[in-house]
């Protein structure tokens, strides 16, 4: 088996306490279903406030590394999820949602867009949440989405994908073997120095050939780092300002249910 190359690098584009690492515009085309990832940093307290705002056709994946969230949806759900936790947010059709930091620690943390096959893409929305005791780990690896080795995620997505948090102390190395059914595979480095396939990366994303097979990622300091691979979403992105969908007659659906269900 060849050894992984890496295509492309990025260290995204900043704004503010957001890093916007890819959207659908750019790298999330080809990486879809991953289609979108954020990075937020925030000081202690200093973090912003996301107000009510709307989503269709994806299903979002919210992973604060450093602070507890209250998220409130459109349907009138209201939960508080502790740092270290998930929130999964399927789309759907349409929904409405806002989140705000909660305590005055610093604020680290992602959230990533998943585009939704159209069995999904204007079905019902729904909001679930994993507090930290119930996230599965296994050795070094938090599975956020998906498996690794013996630990599964409990969220049922319509997707074969792995998203996953790895940390490994200095000098510690970690191989991963990319199912044979996900030919895209895709890391970014939020800590320390990252070895592999020949770079190292700091706060950087760095996409693979597809079929990267085994991985084998070597820390210089303490790493903690994104990894995602999946099998491809074979549709075309459809972009709203708040939406992707798989066709313009789906768009048109979520943006059209997205106006109903505008909170006053």
């Amino acid at each position: 088996m060849a050894a992984p190359t890496i295509v492309t690098r990025t260290a995204g584009k900043r704004h503010g306490p957001i890093t916007r690492v890819f959207s659908p515009g750019d790298l999330g085309e080809w990486l879809k279903p991953f289609v979108f990832l954020d990075y937020l940093e925030a000081p202690g307290g200093g973090g912003p406030n996301f107000g009510f705002h709307p989503h269709s056709g994806i299903a979002t994946l919210t992973f604060p590394l450093g602070f507890d969230i209250e998220h409130e949806t459109s349907q009138g759900q209201i939960d508080r999820m502790r740092r270290g936790g998930i929130e999964w947010m399927m789309a759907g059709g349409g929904i409405w949602h806002r989140a705000k930091p909660l305590g005055e620690e610093a604020i680290r943390g992602f959230q990533i867009w998943f585009a939704m096959p159209p069995s999904h893409e204007n079905a019902e929305p729904s909001a679930m949440f994993i507090q930290p005791e119930s996230v599965p780990v296994s050795g070094p690896v938090t599975v956020l989405l998906g498996s690794y080795g013996e630990a599964r995620s409990p969220i049922a997505a319509p997707l074969d994908a792995n998203y996953l948090w790895v940390q490994l102390r200095d000098g510690q190395s970690w191989t991963y073997p990319s199912p044979a059914t996900h030919p895209l595979a895709w890391v970014f480095a939020q800590q320390g120095l990252l070895e592999v396939a020949g770079h190292t990366l700091d706060r950087e994303a760095a996409v693979f050939a597809d079929g990267a097979g085994e991985i084998t990622f070597l820390a210089r300091g303490d790493c903690a780092f994104l990894l995602g691979s999946a099998a491809r979403h074979p549709y075309p992105l459809i972009l709203g300002s708040h939406s992707v969908h798989t066709s313009p007659e789906a768009l048109q659906r979520g943006v059209q249910r997205i106006a109903q269900l505008r909170p006053q």
